[in-house]
C-alpha cells in the first residue's frame, strides 16, 4: 500500500464516521424537537421489595433486573487491594535497606 492509497482510506473513514455522527445528532435533535423523546414522560414503577430493610444493603431495581449490594464491615474492594499490591513494587522508601 502506497502513502496515497492510505490517504484516500483514511478521508473514506472519515467522511463515513462524521455521517454517523451527525446523523445521531441529526435524529436527537428530531425527536426531541417533535416530542418523541420526553424525559418526563418516563414513568418510574416503584414496587415494594421483600427483601428485609438493613442499613447495609442497596436495592436496585429496572424493569428487568434487580441487583442487591450488601456492605460487609471492614470489607476492603478487590481494585484496592490490587492497587495496593502494584504500589508495593514501586519503589517506595522502606526498612528493608539496613
Amino acid at each position: 500500500m502506497t502513502f496515497k492509497d492510505l490517504a484516500k482510506w483514511n478521508t473514506r473513514v472519515s467522511i463515513l464516521y462524521a455521517v454517523g455522527v451527525w446523523s445521531m445528532v441529526g435524529s436527537y435533535a428530531y425527536y426531541r424537537y417533535h416530542g418523541y423523546f420526553d424525559e418526563n414522560t418516563v414513568k418510574k414503577e416503584e414496587e415494594e421489595t421483600t427483601v428485609p430493610v438493613n442499613p447495609r444493603e442497596k436495592v436496585y431495581e429496572t424493569a428487568h433486573t434487580k441487583t442487591i449490594i450488601v456492605y460487609k464491615e471492614d470489607f476492603v474492594p478487590y481494585s484496592t487491594r490490587i492497587y495496593n499490591f502494584i504500589k508495593s513494587f514501586s519503589g517506595e522508601p522502606g526498612t528493608g535497606d539496613k
